[in-house]
């Protein structure tokens, strides 16, 4: 399996050649980082906060928002998200594409091999069919991605490779599955994300292996997703693997946020070790939800860079250990405390994600959400309006998303939580 070697027509030019040197400039002080989020809180609750607040009530019709473009702030972050889907998620993906659409951003959309050729070609042409969408990708000729088996970290390595290619700017990698959805508009995100050191990694880990041992750690399985035209389920080996003794084992959620430099380790790096990693992880049953947290806890390079939170909300059921609850109206209050980015899962079109579109994104049906890129107001379509992408206008989520992060980048919760 060969994840640096992207295929498909959404690969537009060569991955560059050069070598990457090492960057052996040390972890930012997590001091810096806290009071950097001090400042951010500081920031939004007052009232001359460098982005421009939330927009005040409805001025009359036609008349856009006024846009402050002297920002005294940080630049805001650029997020590279690779949205991930199968048969049937395509319409899905759109709505996931609108509700985190920002013009500063890149997106690759995937529908892996399971769903049709025409769906996949709608996809593409809806994806880019509003204003400004020349920062949107489709994946033309994917491969069949098992949940459960390698093809599925195949294709996320695949996508990441891919944005590599198509984007040169990009800070994070954030992969979303179409059963995921935003809790924060993407202003929100972008203007916290702006107050943090960007080699942050925000993955969730832990090294208790426990009952995985057993169940996912030492069989043996074939992912013939790897290798035929066709979704065919994984299948057993009679044999067991030995734990190994040369690197430490990791897992946690699928859900990553995985900065620019991490990435390109990954996929294009000089180190042997994701690579070997890669190897061992192929024939390993969920492999995408230990790959990231193993070579991230083993690298010397970047195992102080790692949060213990994936930003997302999620709902388990202690009798069940397989995926995670579908979230619903009943969870709004949870979902929205918790300060986090993201909630999965959702089951599609539930009436908790029309919710979360009034309430918490502002988003009316077929448009992206608003922001200080996007100023009409009392039109058909808001966005009819452009204002500038460098302005943001965070809300109240903001504020709840930075105190999170506030207390997670301290330094007892920091370190003691990392790699452990």
């Amino acid at each position: 399996m060969q994840p640096s070697a992207p295929a498909g027509p959404a690969a537009t030019a060569a991955l560059p050649l050069a070598v990457f040197p090492k960057d052996t400039r040390p972890l930012p002080c997590l001091l810096l980082s806290c009071l950097l989020l001090l400042l951010l809180l500081h920031l939004l609750s007052s009232p001359s906060s460098s982005s421009s607040p939330p927009p005040p009530p409805s001025p009359p019709h036609h008349v856009p928002l006024p846009v402050d473009a002297s920002s005294a702030g940080p630049a805001p972050p650029s997020l590279a998200f690779l949205l991930t889907g199968s048969a049937g998620d395509a319409d899905r993906l759109l709505r996931l594409l609108l509700a985190t659409y920002h013009p500063r951003n890149l997106y690759l959309l995937l529908l892996d091999g399971a769903a049709s050729a025409g769906d996949r070609a709608r996809l593409a042409r809806q994806a880019r069919a509003g204003p400004g969408r020349a920062n949107v990708h489709v994946v033309g000729d994917p491969g069949f991605a098992n949940p459960r088996g390698a093809s599925t970290l195949a294709a996320t390595l695949h996508g990441a490779s891919l944005l590599l290619r198509v984007g040169q700017d990009w800070d994070w990698f954030v992969h979303l599955d179409a059963g995921d959805y935003p809790l924060i508009t993407p202003d929100d995100l972008l203007h916290v994300l702006s107050y943090i050191p960007k080699d942050l990694n925000f993955i969730q880990h832990t090294s208790y292996i426990g009952w995985r041992e057993s169940r996912q750690i030492r069989p043996i399985v074939v992912d013939p997703g790897l290798y035929l035209s066709s979704r065919t389920d994984i299948f057993y080996a009679t044999q067991k693997r030995e734990l190994p003794n040369a690197y430490k084992l990791f897992t946690g959620s699928s859900s990553v946020i995985l900065s620019r430099k991490f990435i390109e380790y990954c996929i294009i790096g000089t180190d042997n070790l994701p690579r070997t990693m890669l190897m061992y992880y192929t024939n390993m049953p969920l492999p995408h939800r230990k790959y990231f947290q193993t070579v991230l806890c083993n690298s010397p390079e970047f195992n102080r860079t790692v949060v213990n939170h994936d930003l997302h909300y999620s709902k388990w059921d202690s009798s069940s250990k397989k995926e995670p609850l579908l979230l619903t109206l009943d969870d709004v209050e949870n979902m929205t405390q918790s300060g986090v980015a993201f909630g999965t899962r959702f089951s599609m079109d539930d009436p908790v994600l029309n919710h979360i579109d009034e309430e918490i994104l502002h988003r009316q049906p077929e448009e992206p959400a608003p922001g200080g890129w996007c100023i009409g107001v009392g039109d058909a379509s808001p966005c009819s309006v452009s204002g500038n992408p460098d302005v943001l206008r965070p809300g109240p989520a903001a504020m709840k998303l930075a105190k999170l992060l506030a207390q997670r980048l301290t330094y007892r919760n920091f370190y003691s939580q990392q790699c452990n």
